[in-house]
């Protein structure tokens, strides 16, 4: 997700334009963690497929 889609539930203006201190708190925390949060949805579907093809692998191998 990104900032500027945000709303914030302190004054009610966008994130992105930090007009209260809670809005500038969390547009600093959001801009400094990547983290997994930054991962897109395709991204997430292709390591699942990806960890399904090795576990089918090693099954086959194994029987």
């Amino acid at each position: 997700m990104t900032v500027d889609r945000l709303v914030c539930a302190n004054c009610s203006g966008p994130v992105a334009e930090g007009r209260c201190p809670v809005c500038r708190a969390n547009r600093a925390r959001m801009q400094q963690e990547p983290g997994w949060s930054s991962i897109s949805p395709a991204a997430l579907i292709a390591l699942l497929v990806a960890l399904l093809a090795v576990v089918l692998v090693v099954e086959h191998a194994t029987a």
